[in-house]
């Protein structure tokens, strides 16, 4: 028998291997500064052209917007609290895990799963089960983006009698049609032991770099018992239910209070429209949490709505630098906080937040991971 007539092994080559790594960070780069150039730039302009309105601005309306914002983050850290057993660790140690994973999310594109890894290793260190973080990061992250499309559904119900129908509506619409019907048809046919969307998922994540056939077989699976789980529990997920709500709603209405201290009051109807559309948009993986994507299509939105273009302009840019930039640096000092003692020096501190991007580019860890290391800490 010829040697080669023997039988044939099939190997898949993802993408990252056919591409050469020179170009896919070119491409990234591209992005990035395509996104720059024509979104963030104009917004900047346009508001450096209007700064005399900073002259009238509500100091009062702009405390309340920091401290909604303040008030969605602890929501998500009690949303984190209701998915673990027993609360997990104390509140503010859950704020301070939340704000370190939001920090990472804020700084690489597509830091979702980086920030899931940065968490799950800080809940795992704090006396957490490696399949109970798992569990929980898992569970509020899907879940939460459910409850941000449903919440958007709702809203552009209301609004279109109000304002009319805008084309992008469609768009976002069917969007969260999609993602509602899709999250319910997969989480059933695994719950119930569907061997095709066994192999769906297991060809998605052959595809998804750093992720894995296994590793995403594993996460879905995982979502779909907690969906179980939660149904079971009707205390549990009507917490959830609320505090993944409240994070939303908290979130927007930090950004109207920052459009009201400009002295506009938008319908908080039209407002949620738009800032929800704006959120599915930018959680789209090109930009570290939609940098530029949302700005320029909230300030849009709003000014369909009836905002001017100046006060939509100033008022995204300031609710944008509390609700993205700064949990970057208090992000950066959570995690030193959870991991280095205290008068451990800076050099300690500075090595802290060299193992926070290491943990944020480590592919074994975080919801899906493999339950042969889960649980062990850092």
């Amino acid at each position: 028998m010829h040697p080669d007539d023997g039988p044939k092994v099939a190997t898949h080559r993802s993408w990252r291997s056919i591409v050469p790594r020179w170009l896919r960070h070119g491409l990234l780069v591209f992005l990035v500064l395509l996104v720059i150039e024509y979104l963030v730039i104009p917004e900047l302009v346009g508001a450096s052209k209007n700064l005399h309105l900073l002259s009238r601005l509500n100091i009062g309306w702009l405390v309340a917007g920091i401290g909604l914002e303040a008030g969605a983050i602890v929501s998500y850290a009690l949303l984190t609290r209701t998915l673990l057993p027993d609360g997990g660790p104390g509140l503010f140690k859950l704020v301070r895990i939340v704000l370190a994973t939001t920090a990472v999310a804020h700084v690489i594109p597509g830091g979702a799963a980086g920030g899931a890894g940065v968490g799950y290793r800080l809940l795992t260190a704090n006396g957490v089960e490696g399949s109970d973080a798992g569990f929980a990061m898992a569970t509020e992250a899907i879940g939460s983006a459910l409850v941000l499309n449903v919440l958007l559904w709702l809203a552009l119900l209301i609004s279109i009698p109000l304002a009319g129908l805008h084309p992008i509506y469609v768009v976002a619409a069917l969007v969260g049609l999609l993602a509602l019907f899709g999250a319910a048809t997969l989480a059933y046919a695994l719950t119930r032991g569907g061997e095709v969307a066994v192999r769906v998922v297991r060809s998605v994540g052959r595809r998804i770099p750093r992720v894995g056939a296994d590793r995403l077989e594993r996460l879905v699976r995982q979502v779909g018992d907690s969906v179980v789980q939660l149904a079971r529990d009707r205390v549990i997920l009507k917490k959830a239910l609320l505090w993944a709500g409240l994070n939303w709603l908290l979130d927007a209405a930090s950004l109207w209070s920052f459009v009201t201290a400009f002295g506009h009051f938008v319908d908080p109807i039209e407002l949620f429209a738009a800032y929800g559309i704006a959120n599915v948009l930018g959680a789209i993986p090109i930009t570290p949490g939609g940098l530029g994507v949302i700005e320029a299509s909230a300030a849009t939105l709003l000014v369909s709505f009836g905002v001017t273009r100046n006060i939509a302009t100033l008022a995204v840019l300031g609710w944008r630098l509390v609700n993205f930039w700064l949990p970057i640096p208090i992000g950066g000092v959570a995690y030193i906080s959870l991991r280095v003692p205290r008068g451990a020096g800076l050099r300690a501190q500075r090595q802290a937040l060299v193992d926070m991007a290491a943990d944020a580019k480590r592919p074994g860890q975080g919801p899906g991971a493999d339950p042969t290391t889960e649980g062990a800490t850092p």
